[in-house]
């Protein structure tokens, strides 16, 4: 638990990683491209067609996946940054009060008082590592371990073509119905697993999580291959 002061109001939580660009790049690729194939399947236009527009929306997503990551990461960092730059101005300014706030929190941890008091004033002896500490325990991040904004646009981005490409395969070997059954197929099939990811990554319910990820594919698909049926309608 964090202990929190009128001069530390601006501290949000704010954590990250690769694991999350991973799952959720591969998630948004599956979702997108699955649908978007079945649309056009639904609109009857021929193999090619789905083909080119299966690798379009993989492509084009992929790239603004990667380019969103990017973003995200790096506001994070700079509002991680903003928060640290609060941190070194307030232990500078603020030494008796940091400690004591320190002490407290290792109170917190179970240190006894007397304990507790001299950890935290050996630990205020060096900037850095009191630096460190504080923005842990505050607002859970370590200074030396911030997100890389380009391995996470990368991760995503390669992640995406993944979850894109894999709906994909059926109409490379055929068409018509039986590829998009297959492409169905496929896709519930890996959003079960990446909902299996999204619940292990969120620490919720697993199962509670495919089942979702998969209604989500189901009413993506439907959707968009209705909506092709009558495009295609209105087409002809």
């Amino acid at each position: 638990m964090s202990i929190r002061d009128p001069h530390h109001k601006g501290h949000r939580s704010i954590k990250g990683g690769l694991a999350r660009a991973a799952v959720f790049g591969a998630s948004d690729g599956l979702v997108s491209n699955v649908s978007l194939l079945l649309g056009f399947a639904g609109s009857g236009v021929s193999v090619g067609v789905v083909r080119l527009a299966g690798l379009a929306g993989a492509v084009a997503g992929g790239i603004s996946m990667a380019a969103g990551e990017w973003v995200s990461v790096t506001s994070q960092n700079d509002l991680i940054e903003r928060e640290l730059d609060v941190e070194r101005r307030e232990l500078r300014l603020n030494p008796e009060q940091e400690t004591d706030e320190l002490a407290a929190m290792y109170e917190q941890h179970g240190m006894g008082r007397e304990r507790a008091r001299s950890a935290a004033a050996e630990v205020m002896q060096q900037p850095d590592v009191a630096l460190a500490v504080h923005a842990r325990e505050e607002f859970g991040v370590d200074p030396d371990e911030l997100p890389s904004a380009i391995g996470a646009a990368g991760v995503s981005l390669v992640c995406f073509l993944l979850g894109a490409f894999l709906p994909l395969i059926p109409w490379f070997f055929g068409g018509g119905t039986a590829a998009t059954l297959a492409s169905l197929g496929i896709g519930l099939a890996a959003a079960a697993v990446v909902g299996g990811l999204v619940g292990k990554f969120a620490e919720r319910s697993i199962p509670a999580s495919i089942a979702r990820q998969v209604v989500i594919v189901l009413v993506a698909c439907g959707i968009t291959y209705l909506i092709g049926e009558l495009a295609g309608i209105k087409l002809d």
